[in-house]
């Protein structure tokens, strides 16, 4: 069974993407951000160095870099004009051809909610090839399958979002039991809360995992 432990300041985050959404101010984004220089997503580049970052690479389509940066970081610019993927993906191919074996993405939510719905989305294909998780200004987003076990503290809340109503789902550890129905839709794993200090999750097919933080 894989555990998902509570983000900590000093902890191994892999390699971070940080994504062209609203720039992350909750502080266990700012402390993956700063673990490392991360990998920005096309314009996320001019914000970050603009927060005094230095991008370790810049990926995208890159039509919102500015001019300025697009000169001063060439040596790290890596355009791919390929519009049937997103930024998030090359982002993520790119760290995947360096081996990376960890990825923590930030900034992917906060602006247009089409792109946060598809970001957040994305993290089911991405678990195929890397351990992935999402951290945004308030929690954490985590793809599983199978059995999964997450460290938790009690009252804290916590959502699961299963895309497939045919997924079969059991929990241990959190106040509300599975609906007798099934998930018939995405909401009916949400708002639901720990009882101790870790739970437990089964999905027969992939879902996805949010604690609040």
């Amino acid at each position: 069974m894989k555990r998902y432990p509570l983000p900590r300041k000093g902890d191994d985050f892999g390699s971070v993407i940080l994504c062209d959404g609203a720039y992350p101010m909750g502080e266990v984004a700012l402390d993956a951000l700063a673990s490392c220089r991360a990998v920005c997503c096309d314009g996320a580049a001019d914000r970050y160095i603009a927060h005094g970052g230095i991008p370790a690479a810049i990926v995208g389509d890159c039509d919102s870099v500015g001019e300025d940066v697009r000169k001063r970081y060439r040596e790290i610019l890596h355009a791919d004009p390929d519009q049937n993927i997103n930024d998030l993906t090359k982002a993520v191919r790119y760290c995947l051809k360096r081996g990376a074996k960890k990825i923590t993405i930030v900034g992917a939510t906060g602006k247009r909610e089409d792109h946060t719905l598809g970001n957040i989305s994305l993290l089911a294909e991405y678990m195929d090839f890397v351990a992935v998780q999402m951290i945004t200004d308030s929690g954490i987003f985590t793809p599983i399958t199978g059995w999964a076990e997450f460290e938790s503290f009690p009252g804290q809340q916590v959502s699961v979002f299963v895309p497939d109503p045919a997924t079969e789902v059991k929990y241990n550890g959190l106040k509300f039991p599975v609906p007798e129905k099934g998930f018939e839709n995405w909401w009916c794993g949400t708002l639901n809360e720990s009882s101790g200090d870790d739970f437990r999750i089964y999905s027969s097919n992939k879902a996805l995992a949010y604690r609040v933080l």
